[in-house]
């Protein structure tokens, strides 16, 4: 846990939901984390600002606006954040998990997708629930079932080597050194670097490392900064060429996430 953490409380239920789905919203304060903890059920988080950072394990997972995390039933998690957060937990019974992967992954979050969640959130209900609300829980489960799975948005490596590097970029993300002198900084070859990143990461250094500073971008655009700061300590020359980068990524402009979140 960060050491300047405030630990909140889990959800009052251990052994037994008093739904077969049940969502909670909660507001954040920076800096906050949730005890490690596991539960029988499967739970999935959204971000409606800021980036929840869920760790299992040794290996973190984030979940930016644009996506969702599912874990599965009985995976122990612990829940953080950097910056303030308004995030959504929906809980979901054994039998009706069975519906989502199996493995953790960020489900894209389709436009109905997040309206449907945006809804549930305004409209909150405590259970026992209404009927009507139970329909449109069961609505977007139909919905996230057929979601697609993006793996992790910004997965870790098993990789000694290759972790190391990430920890290195993750460190400092305005880093610009290219993948040759990355590789041989480390000993290894450019080929041996791409096909490492292919097989532990599912994709290429270059867009890990546009992942990563989009989710950096996220949480210090809620924080406030300027643009043009955050880009060039994002490694841009301009803040046009980070805007670009950022708008392809999460199909909206840094000025128009911080507008919306």
């Amino acid at each position: 846990m960060h050491p300047h953490s405030k630990p909140l409380l889990i959800p009052p239920f251990t052994d037994k939901l008093p739904e077969p789905m049940v969502l909670r919203t909660a507001a954040v304060s920076r800096d906050s984390a949730y005890p490690r903890h596991r539960h029988p059920w499967g739970e999935l988080v959204y971000s409606f600002s800021g980036v929840m950072h869920v760790k299992v394990g040794e290996h973190r997972y984030l979940a930016p606006s644009q996506y969702a995390l599912w874990l599965p039933p009985n995976i122990e998690h612990q829940g953080m954040n950097h910056y303030e957060t308004h995030h959504l937990s929906l809980y979901i019974a054994p039998p009706l998990s069975e519906r989502l992967p199996g493995n953790i992954c960020a489900l894209t979050v389709s436009p109905l997708i997040r309206a449907l969640l945006e809804h549930l959130r305004d409209h909150p209900e405590i259970p026992p629930y209404s009927e009507s609300y139970r329909r449109l829980l069961h609505c977007l489960l139909d919905l996230l079932e057929s979601a697609s799975c993006a793996g992790s948005y910004l997965p870790a490596a098993d990789d000694p080597v290759l972790g190391s590097i990430l920890e290195a970029l993750e460190a400092n993300p305005g880093d610009n050194r290219s993948l040759q002198q990355i590789a041989r900084e480390a000993h290894l070859t450019e080929r041996t670097l791409i096909r490492r990143c292919q097989k532990e990461l599912g994709m290429t250094l270059t867009e890990w490392r546009q992942r990563l500073r989009v989710v950096k971008a996220m949480d210090r655009l809620q924080g406030g900064e300027k643009v043009e700061s955050i880009a060039y300590d994002m490694g841009y020359s301009t803040p046009s060429a980070f805007i670009a980068m950022f708008h392809r990524l999460t199909g909206t402009t840094p000025n128009g996430y911080r507008k919306h979140r």
